[in-house]
């Protein structure tokens, strides 16, 4: 549910660069439900998990998955050392999930 909510989270980040500072109504209203989705599924997973461990493991799905659709779709910079810290963003976000004990 914590990785639904995650991708869900990137789908509004993305969102936010077609909806055109809210001027685009499609894309808003895209954006605003993916953004109620993903809220809603982080509160269902936070009812099992620890909320530090699952707001930090949504956040970093989310940044990741922004950082590299940024990439792809935005023509986004994609040096070594941008790719090396998204490494350790999934780095960090592997080692929370490691060490909540769920």
């Amino acid at each position: 549910m914590l990785v639904v909510a995650a991708l869900f989270e990137t789908v509004w980040a993305v969102g936010l660069e077609y909806a055109d500072g809210f001027r685009n109504l499609r894309a808003t209203a895209v954006v605003v439900g993916a953004m109620a989705v993903s809220v809603l599924l982080l509160a269902r997973a936070v009812e099992t998990l620890p909320v530090g461990t699952a707001y930090a493991v949504w956040t970093g799905i989310g940044a990741v998955g922004t950082a590299l659709l940024g990439i792809y779709l935005f023509d986004e910079p994609a040096t070594a050392i941008r790719l090396g810290c998204i490494c350790l963003v999934v780095a960090g976000v592997a080692g929370l999930q490691i060490t909540s004990g769920t």
